[in-house]
């Protein structure tokens, strides 16, 4: 059995929960341990960086004559037909009226470039330096981010 001492966690989840972890590792080509350490680690980075407490499902009123207001929880991963999908950071932007060449640093310094719109890369918020995902479907290249 493992022990606390050995740096193991064991909770407790509903079949729900469970259901859209093991939907998540699938998806994501990624182990629970993966996700757990990720999820830890963003968390450590979220309270250094963040004057308000970390998002819950609470409910709480403002007053007797306003509606509830409610904690977003974090969305649900994105699904997607394709089967090739990197994550990387973005290296390079180079934007254009219609277009924007969007270049990717991913596994091993490997770089991939794809051309998007340009409305597409302002929707989705590229910027140098940020995460996103190369979605790979046949000979394209799609941009992805959380």
């Amino acid at each position: 059995m493992p022990r606390k001492e050995q740096g193991w966690v064991t909770f407790q989840t509903s079949e729900e929960e469970r259901k859209i972890l093991e939907e998540f590792c699938q998806h994501s080509q990624r182990t629970k341990t993966e996700i757990l350490r990720e999820l830890v680690r963003s968390l450590d980075e979220y309270t250094s960086s963040a004057s308000s407490p970390i998002p819950t499902k609470s409910r709480e009123k403002k007053n007797a004559d306003s509606l509830e207001v409610e904690n977003i929880p974090p969305k649900r991963p994105l699904k997607v037909s394709s089967r090739n999908i990197l994550k990387g950071v973005v290296k390079q932007v180079v934007r254009g009226e219609v277009s924007t060449q969007v270049t990717l640093r991913v596994v091993h310094e490997v770089e991939l470039t794809s051309i998007i719109t340009t409305n597409a890369a302002d929707e989705l918020e590229i910027i140098e330096g940020t995460e996103a995902y190369a979605v790979i479907k046949s000979n394209d290249i799609a941009i992805a981010k959380d």
